[in-house]
């Protein structure tokens, strides 16, 4: 198998060239048309390269093209079951649609939906997850397994490239995090179709969290992977905010304040976790990339974060202000906040 991942577009950004692109998805009824707009632009304003939108029937297909007319960023329809709403989708201006064959239907009904994909120059993601998974691999593995998941996902890759199709990715999802790694690792062994990673069902806040970060962030650090969306029972703009962060961990992207903060002990001076929530927030549409420290003693600061561009270090009744390891000035706790932000603000200013 060649290294080089078989380019696939996605209306203007073609996965396998471009950079690692983040997926979220809606969570309003379809056919809300207004509330499904607002909710399209708000995660693209937050940071989501494509999003995607259920259409569990035709009235939503309808829907669906009237918010295609005002979002001309990339739009995924979601499908399951139905191979005419795939193809009506298509026809009302999806980018992309995601079909899992294991529960469209008969084989010629998704033949059919990369027939009106390629005709008009369109993606399908192509699912493969535990509730979709084939019959007879589930009896030959008995069960859903890694292996049955590998299997199916590679069977399907075949039977599309040897009939000419080419225009798909490939999204192979366990809940079991262990799985959506070995699942993933043995199929990019086989085949350089480009994958859309995921840990399904991740669960809430927290729990999605730190299974996507395992699930994703192992993968991605093999340089498997060219998009994925963070699954959380929760506002899909946090799916968005623990994706950037994840890209930003691993060095893949450069993007937005980095904000180092010590865990809090006894030597703690203030309410550190209150000054670090409050700017986590006022900082979280800044694009410049920075560094920023705020420790709660001077043990953890500017020693230990002399790498940041920026920081603070809480003392008794004041802190002391450093950029690069050197102290620059005292602030007054009534200052904390206002300050970092102005220091942050002139940075990146500069840096434009």
């Amino acid at each position: 198998m060649s290294n080089q991942i078989r380019p696939v577009k996605v209306g203007n950004i073609t996965l396998g060239i471009d950079p690692i692109s983040i997926q979220s998805m809606t969570n309003t009824k379809t056919v809300d048309i207004e509330s499904t707009i607002k909710q399209t632009r708000s995660l693209f304003t937050s940071g989501a390269d494509i999003v995607r939108i259920s259409v569990p029937d035709l009235e939503s297909v309808k829907a669906f093209r009237i918010i295609k007319e005002e979002i001309k960023l990339p739009l995924v329809a979601d499908i399951h079951f139905d191979y005419k709403l795939a193809i009506a989708s298509l026809e009302a201006g999806a980018d992309k649609v995601r079909i899992n064959p294991g529960n469209i239907g008969s084989w010629d009904r998704v033949v059919k939906v990369f027939e009106v994909a390629k005709d008009l120059g369109r993606s399908v993601r192509v699912g493969v997850n535990s509730g979709s998974l084939e019959k007879n691999l589930k009896e030959k593995y008995q069960g859903v397994t890694a292996q049955a998941l590998v299997e199916s996902a590679l069977n399907y890759d075949k039977k599309l490239l040897d009939m000419g199709y080419n225009n798909f990715i490939m999204s192979i999802k366990s809940s079991d995090v262990l799985a959506t790694i070995k699942t993933n690792r043995s199929f990019r062994e086989k085949s350089n179709t480009p994958l859309h990673l995921g840990v399904t069902e991740a669960g809430t806040y927290l729990a999605g969290t730190v299974k996507s970060s395992i699930g994703i962030g192992s993968l991605l650090l093999d340089g498997i992977g060219e998009t994925f969306r963070v699954s959380l029972t929760a506002d899909p703009v946090k799916e968005i905010d623990v994706a950037k962060l994840i890209l930003r961990s691993l060095g893949i992207r450069q993007e937005g304040i980095e904000i180092i903060s010590c865990p809090t002990c006894a030597r703690t001076n203030g309410d550190l976790i209150s000054i670090v929530t409050k700017l986590e927030e006022k900082l979280k549409g800044v694009k410049t990339h920075l560094k920023v420290a705020v420790m709660g003693c001077v043990v953890n600061g500017p020693g230990e974060a002399e790498s940041a561009d920026l920081g603070l270090a809480l003392g008794n009744g004041k802190a002391v202000l450093f950029k690069q390891g050197k102290i620059i000035k005292t602030v007054t706790p009534d200052n904390y906040v206002q300050t970092i932000l102005q220091e942050i603000e002139d940075l990146a200013r500069l840096d434009n």
